[in-house]
This record gives C-alpha cells, structure tokens and sequence, in this order.
C-alpha cells in the first residue's frame, strides 16, 4: 500500500508590506506513481511562484526551484508533476514557495506610453521629491506630488485594481510608519503596475477587481503613512519576486501636447 507523507507547506510573501496575502491555492492529487502538484491563481493579474521541493524517492518533471508565472484568475494550473523513482521504496516530500504579483520574467514594456498627470484639469502641482530622491527615493524612480488632503486623484492609466488599503489613519515622517500606510494598486496591460500611496482615510473611489479608465477618479490624496507632510506617492513598476523594477515614465503636461519626465522641485499643470 502506498503512503504519501505530505507536510504542509509554508508561505514566503515578498511585497511592499508583510501584510499582503496574495490569493493562491496550492494543492496536489495522487497519481498511480506519485502526484501532480496544481495550482489556483484567484488574482486579478498574473502571479510568479518560486516553488521548492524538497523530496525523497521522487523526481519531479520540472526540476526544482522553478519559476512559474501564473495567468490571472486561473484554475487548477499544472506546476509539476512528481514521480517515484525506486517503487516499492518510501517516499516523501514537502514544498514551500515564494510568491508575488506579476510577471517575474517580464523586462520589456510599452517605455513610450504616455501618462496622464495623477490629477483634475485646470490643476497645478509640485514635484515634492523626484526620481532618485534623497528623503524616501534612494535608488527609486518614484514621484511625490504636494496636495492638500483631500485631492481627488485622477488614474494616470487604464487598468484593474488588484488591491486597496484605506482603513489607515496614523502618519510620520519615519520608515517604521510605512506599515501604516494606504495605497491602491492598478495593474496595466503591459504587465505595469502603478501604486498610488498616502491616500487618506477612506479615500478609495475604486474596489479590488475593478477595471478603471485613464483619466477616471479613483480616490483622495491624504498624509498616511510614512509621510511628513500631505502628498501623493505615485510609483510605476515592474514587479519581481524579490523586488520592484521602479520605471521613469512620460506623462502629457500643459495642454496634452507635450510628454516628458517629470523633475523635481518643478510644477506642472494639466490643462487636457
């Protein structure tokens, strides 16, 4: 008779906050010489999962400390399939696995795209700290853009939201209150991804899952989080396993017909 001892596996999550628990399922069937491992992505994007195996008296069809990329809500995706080597010897395995949102093997995107500036027409703001800042930016190309609390935030492209946090209230001007912080995610259909930080309390106009157009309002602006003073965080990304790939991006100012990188210390309206 043969006995499978499964040991429950553990999650690694690497992301911008240790509380974000993306929404995988992995699971396995036996087969008459071992078992398929599968896999459920219940995610609005495609997810990469690290998988690591450690067995005994098995092989597995697609070798060890694989990378998969995942599609966006999928169901019963084959990772590996296990197989005994010695029959009629024991057997055992167990796993544990990193994952995070994205195409872990992506480099390419649409570099060219023009972005709408992240607010009302007729408006002006400030580039507080820009790409490569020396305050929170170090090695980053992230944007932070002086507006009173309250700003209602304009989606500088199309997408679909993958995840929210507004319940946050609490700010300062340290690292250790990044746990604090309120945020909305937007996945974009170049494999993209754009976080617009430091909303306020509540100040989310959009829900998990939902698609946005560019130029839509999506929330408020705020001052939560790691923050000195009210402003709004807005970073375009690709996502690794382990890390961001932070991205410099052109964004229409004036009148629509100009498109260039954004600078520091400069304002810039956007009358389109």
């Amino acid at each position: 008779m043969k006995t499978l001892f499964f040991i429950l596996f553990t999650l690694t999550s690497i992301f911008l906050q240790a509380e974000h628990d993306i929404n995988i399922n992995i699971f396995y069937e036996d087969t008459e010489n071992g078992c398929k491992i599968f896999i459920d992505n219940k995610e609005h994007c495609p997810v990469s999962v690290k998988l690591d195996l450690v067995m005994t008296n098995l092989e597995s069809s697609m070798g060890n400390n694989q990378i998969f990329v995942i599609p966006a809500n999928s169901k019963k995706e084959l990772l590996t399939e296990l197989k005994i080597k010695k029959a009629g010897k024991p057997f055992k395995w167990s796993y544990s696995y990193l994952v995070n949102y994205g195409n872990h093997n992506q480099s390419t995107y649409d570099s060219e795209y023009e972005y709408f500036l992240p607010y009302k027409k007729s408006e002006t703001y400030e580039i507080y700290q820009g790409y490569n800042g020396t305050f929170s930016h170090k090695n980053e190309n992230s944007l932070d853009f002086s507006m009173p609390i309250g700003t209602e935030i304009i989606a500088i492209r199309g997408g679909i939201v993958i995840d929210m946090i507004q319940e946050n209230s609490k700010n300062c001007p340290k690292e250790i209150c990044k746990k604090y912080n309120n945020y909305i995610l937007v996945y974009h259909s170049d494999g993209t991804f754009a976080e617009y930080a430091h909303i306020k309390k509540n100040g989310s106009k959009v829900k998990i899952g939902e698609k946005i157009n560019q130029g839509q309002i999506i929330g408020y602006s705020g001052n939560v989080g790691w923050s000195s003073g009210p402003h709004l965080h807005l970073v375009v990304f690709l996502q690794k396993l382990n890390e961001r790939k932070t991205l410099e991006t052109k964004f229409l100012t004036e009148g629509g017909e100009k498109s260039e990188y954004l600078k520091e210390k400069k304002k810039y309206s956007r009358n389109y």
